[in-house]
């Protein structure tokens, strides 16, 4: 599993490349130093929160912040047992898929001709 400082590299790295650019030109469009993009990358250097977004935007990405309440052990329950929980929940659902799927019947009536 990656800390934050190679989940950060990584995801620079990432989106330089998607962007299809070289260190130069992010360096560039983000204000900063080829040497410096190249530290991040690798982990050598950890840009602050502003630098990390501008150095994205700088790739043609939009950063957006997304929040999710992550379960732990420590929260009192495993993450086997929550899914064990689920899975549970979900079999109280009455509503099963058929096992052949039902499709209308259309004529040629139902579709008009272009020609």
């Amino acid at each position: 599993m990656l800390n934050t400082q190679q989940k950060i590299s990584a995801t620079l790295r990432e989106a330089r490349q998607k962007a299809g650019m070289s260190l130069r030109q992010l360096a560039e469009r983000a204000c900063t130093s080829h040497a410096t993009i190249l530290a991040y990358e690798h982990g050598k250097k950890v840009p602050s929160t502003a630098t990390y977004f501008r150095v994205l935007e700088a790739c043609g990405n939009a950063v957006d912040i997304l929040l999710c309440r992550r379960i732990r052990e420590r929260d009192g329950i495993s993450r086997g047992e929550e899914l064990s929980l689920v899975l549970e929940l979900a079999d109280q659902f009455p509503i099963r898929a058929s096992r052949h799927l039902e499709l209308p019947s259309f004529s040629e009536k139902s579709f008009p001709k272009h020609g």
